[in-house]
């Protein structure tokens, strides 16, 4: 038997790491697990043990967490660092104290990329008779191409903070003035963002809002690319949607970047404006476009929730020591 702690569903509407654990939950039969979400009636109840105790069952929490008692095995995933690399004061400490307990405490680790397996040994000390693992992300089957018309517009997707570099496309555009930037996720835009956009690419942007993986899937399928000069990733499960979708990428090599697109994005050295602004007159180019669309349908073949939720299942069964 199995339990999951679904704490993410407490702290997040959207986002990569509940997408993982919608896909895992999609794919395991009913009778073989219990799911807990549990009310968080307090800021600090997320970093509190799940009320949980049964050295029947395995223990694999959505985000961090430890069972106050007894199980037959604990899994802990490890997405990435960034509370690590780019958060300051106590929310840095409080993050990497939880992500440390959790890991410290489990028999199984999964990482879900070789750059997030490196950063977790150098962030934190891995006990002798831990096991470490790398399961990759997958992409949903609902991103496809589509017999539709480009339009004069880039896609940005997700949160547009310090790392994610949004800053330097909104600068790389200023230089395109016929095309619009279009963003997806990461909330409405801030009072300063509009304010820096309506300076710099007046009336050329577009908030699409939290879209559903069909219409998130048009919007790739109408962009010129998809840009996504993060400086650091656990995975860029976008990067793979778009590929599906038939949109070209451009991304950072950086972090985890280059183990997801492979050679089937147009990589950038550092995401600086120019890289940006040469990236997006590349795919103005049909020749271009139509090159990357194919490489980019090649490597997101690589990767599926299916390949995803076996090798998960596979960890389940090691720690069971039988099928589920």
């Amino acid at each position: 038997m199995l339990h999951l702690d679904g704490v993410i569903y407490s702290l997040q509407q959207t986002g990569g790491i509940s997408v993982l654990f919608d896909e895992i939950l999609k794919r395991l039969p009913e009778e073989k697990y219990t799911l807990d979400i549990p009310r968080l009636s307090y800021p600090w109840s997320r970093y509190c043990n799940a009320s949980f105790d049964s050295n029947k069952s395995i223990f694999h929490s959505t985000y961090y967490r430890l069972p106050e008692g007894k199980s037959a095995g604990i899994v802990t995933t490890v997405h990435d660092f960034t509370y690590e690399r780019f958060a300051r004061g106590i929310r840095k400490s409080l993050h990497g104290w939880q992500k440390r307990k959790a890991i410290s405490g489990a028999d199984i680790i999964i990482c879900v990329s070789e750059s997030t397996k490196a950063d977790l040994y150098e962030f934190v000390k891995v006990g002798r008779a831990q096991k470490v693992i790398v399961v990759p992300n997958g992409v949903s089957m609902a991103y496809r191409h589509l017999a539709c018309s480009i339009e004069q517009q880039v896609l940005f997707v997700g949160a547009r903070g310090s790392y994610k570099n949004f800053r330097n496309v909104v600068l790389a555009l200023a230089r395109s003035p016929d095309i619009m930037l279009v963003c997806v996720g990461g909330g409405e835009y801030s009072r300063e963002e509009k304010k820096f956009l309506e300076e710099t690419i007046p009336g050329r942007y577009r908030h699409a809002g939290r879209l559903t993986n069909e219409e998130l899937n048009e919007e790739y399928n109408k962009s010129i690319c998809l840009v996504y000069p993060s400086l650091y990733e656990g995975f860029g499960i976008p990067i793979l949607e778009a590929m599906n979708a038939g949109c070209p990428v451009i991304a950072v090599r950086s972090s985890s970047i280059p183990e997801v697109a492979g050679d089937a994005a147009w990589l950038l050295e550092s995401g600086s404006v120019e890289e940006i602004a040469g990236g997006v007159d590349f795919f103005r180019s049909n020749v271009n476009r139509e090159r990357f669309i194919m490489l980019g349908f090649s490597q997101a073949s690589k990767f599926s929730w299916d390949i995803t939720y076996r090798r998960t299942l596979e960890v389940y069964e090691e720690l069971l020591g039988e099928k589920l």
